[in-house]
């Protein structure tokens, strides 16, 4: 009777909202709800005061229907018997059905086959929106969407006890192939308990159309990327199909949604019809892609999005077979190695461009302009720019533009002669530009070199020559000249603050740096900065576990190479026993609001019969500051901090607690 009454008041509410009279009985998808409600009436001409029996196929339309993805079916069988496993005990029976909402594959419980066959979940059943009315099957169809379709939200009033959650899945050209859903033939009444139903069959549904991307182009180049580097080669997001000119002949999913990105230029040579290449959609050649396995031992290469700018790790899957000409048989021609400029990156994509222009223009007398926040390692790439260049037996000259006074710079760079000015040495000096004769000149940050000055740089540029201060005659020098500077020159030109025509000088190419927190191989930058640090230092050696690397992948880095390198300073003199852990880490390395919450309460969670907690932890650990530091979860000295704050003195002499 209940249940009469409330199938009743569904078909008022069906016919209400035919009336145009809103229904308030909708489920968060309302929109998508009313749409398939105005389908059903408007244009397959349903009543809901009429409900209809579940229509299951005759076993001859059956087999039809499921020769018709005979190939999917296959593949799908192992992701729809591994998502029944999780959701058997939950009351939940699974269905995937074609792309017309016929179900081809069922699984549920056989001691409940009479109720469910009765409600339509069953092997050969109709659930096209067009005979079973609104349900989650048959307008995951119409909207080619995932949804849930809870109790109300069905059209026909029989279904109204039932839940269920489908997903699309579609072919490797976007079309629609199959249907996964799981549905309950009794559930409660709020709509968010089938939030995590939701998600679960998306996943599975993502998965088994992946499976079916990779069987279908099993005998082609797969291009696998990823936002994770970790995840790539099992479970990378983003599939392309491609030939050899790396021209895209399909994508899943998530690789369409990919290469349809606004202002992408999707048109490029080489690909020779209107498919896109992939060195249109990534910042890269077809060497980059080719070369995957081959560069690094992991066989995972970072690429930067030319839309987004984000980084992918992408890994080759190669074909199951060989056909003549489908794969590229040769290895492609690796990049000439250059150890000083190879040392500086592992495969951060822009690090991996900048450097192959430097590596071209290393022994050219090309001006340079190094871009790129303070602290990203300037001063860096131009001396191994200079080290593996035939200069490199001639002095490599920095100059920091900022550093020195205006009213010294000329002469500290053009040097002057005897009897120049007062207080100036007997013999004169030579200037910074003609000790660098026959090396590298860098200037660094050129943006804050006085504009007199750039006049007469820009002489030096033009002529070859200085002339030192007090001097009658120029000298003539041959320098390189790299210039560096976290400013935007192009701005202070417009402002007057800088020479345009110097600019153009220095600029002969442009070298940009990214900062710190956007490469991709920071941890490679790590590692390296931790063993320069060891070997300048003649230091034993120390390794970073697992925790400390998690903390320092994790953290921004305004202060980008620059504070790293004083961050692992810090780290290797306060570890114990050759390992940085993170509790030996600086303070604004770790997680700020768990480092808040110790600094303003030291220990107030702990159990202890002291007053103050920090006091009690300490004599519990005999006074072993570092084992309280693990504790807390922040360094040592933060520890010593707090003991100078709270005026706590360690015992002169420890005994037995």
């Amino acid at each position: 009777m209940m249940m009469q009454q409330a199938q009743r008041r569904h078909i008022d509410a069906i016919l209400s909202y035919a009336d145009n009279h809103p229904a308030s009985v909708f489920s968060p998808e309302s929109e998508l709800i009313g749409r398939s409600w105005k389908r059903c009436i408007n244009d397959y001409g349903l009543d809901p005061s009429q409900p209809r029996r579940a229509r299951i196929v005759t076993q001859q339309t059956l087999r039809e229907h499921q020769d018709s993805v005979d190939e999917f079916l296959n593949v799908a069988r192992a992701g729809v018997d591994q998502l029944y496993t999780h959701i058997a005990n939950l009351g939940y029976v699974l269905l995937l059905t074609d792309h017309r909402g016929i179900t081809v594959q069922f699984l549920g419980e056989r001691r409940f086959d009479q109720r469910l066959q009765k409600a339509g979940l069953y092997l050969g059943a109709d659930w096209s929106e067009q005979y079973a009315g609104t349900c989650a099957v048959g307008t995951c169809i119409e909207e080619k969407q995932a949804l849930t379709c809870h109790r109300i939200d069905h059209f026909d009033a029989t279904h109204i006890s039932l839940t269920c959650t489908s997903a699309p899945i579609l072919d490797p050209l976007g079309n629609l192939l199959a249907v996964l859903d799981i549905s309950a033939l009794d559930s409660p009444d709020p709509h968010s308990s089938q939030t995590f139903a939701l998600h679960l069959t998306q996943l599975y549904a993502r998965m088994i159309e992946d499976a079916y991307f990779l069987r279908r182009y099993r005998n082609q180049m797969i291009f696998r990327c990823d936002a994770s580097r970790e995840f790539v080669q099992v479970n990378g997001q983003y599939l392309f199909a491609i030939d050899d000119d790396g021209c895209v002949e399909a994508a899943n999913t998530a690789g369409r949604s990919l290469m349809q990105s606004p202002g992408l230029d999707t048109g490029t040579e080489p690909c020779m019809s209107d498919r896109p290449s992939l060195t249109s959609l990534f910042e890269c050649e077809l060497r980059d892609i080719w070369s995957i396995p081959y560069d690094h031992d992991d066989q995972v290469k970072a690429f930067r999005h030319c839309t987004t700018g984000n980084t992918f790790f992408a890994s080759l899957v190669q074909p199951k077979t060989k056909p003549p000409a489908s794969v590229p048989t040769e290895l492609p021609t690796p990049e000439e190695p250059v150890v000083q400029l190879d040392a500086l990156a592992a495969d951060d994509p822009i690090m991996r461009r900048t450097l192959g222009l430097a590596k071209r223009l290393r022994n050219r007398d090309v001006g340079l302009l190094i871009l790129g926040e303070t602290g990203t390692g300037k001063e860096v790439l131009a001396k191994a720019i200079h080290a593996s260049s035939h200069r490199s037996r001639h002095a490599f000259v920095a100059v920091n533009c900022a550093a020195i006074p205006e009213s010294l710079i000329e002469s500290e760079l053009f040097g002057y002669v005897a009897g120049a000015f007062t207080g100036a040495r007997a013999k004169g000096v030579r200037g910074l530009i003609q000790q660098a004769d026959g090396g590298t000149l860098f200037l660094d940050e050129i943006g804050d070199m006085p504009l007199q000055l750039q006049t007469r740089l820009l002489r030096v540029l033009a002529e070859g020559e200085i002339l030192p201060v007090g001097a009658d005659s120029p000298v003539k020098v041959n320098c390189r000249v790299i210039a560096a500077t976290h400013q935007d020159l192009t701005q202070l030109i417009e402002r007057g603050d800088f020479r345009a025509d110097l600019y153009y000088r220095l600029n002969g190419a442009t070298l940009r740096l990214p900062s710190l927190g956007e490469r991709a191989d920071r941890q490679h930058v790590i590692n390296r900065v931790l063993t320069n640090l060891v070997q300048q230092n003649n230091l034993p050696d120390v390794r970073i576990r697992a925790d400390a690397m998690s903390a320092l992948l994790a953290y921004s880095w305004p202060g980008n190479i620059r504070q790293l390198v004083n961050a692992l300073a810090f780290a290797e003199a306060t570890c114990d026993n050759g390992q940085i852990t993170v509790n030996d880490l600086p303070e604004e390395c770790l997680n700020s609001h768990t480092a808040a919450a110790h600094c303003q309460n030291p220990g107030q969670d702990d159990k202890s019969d002291g007053s103050n907690p920090l006091l009690a932890r300490l004599k519990e650990y005999r006074w072993n500051v570092s084992e309280v530091a693990r504790c807390y979860g922040v360094s040592r000295p933060t520890i010593y901090r707090w003991m100078q704050h709270q005026a706590i003195e360690p015992p002169r002499f420890l005994g037995k607690r």
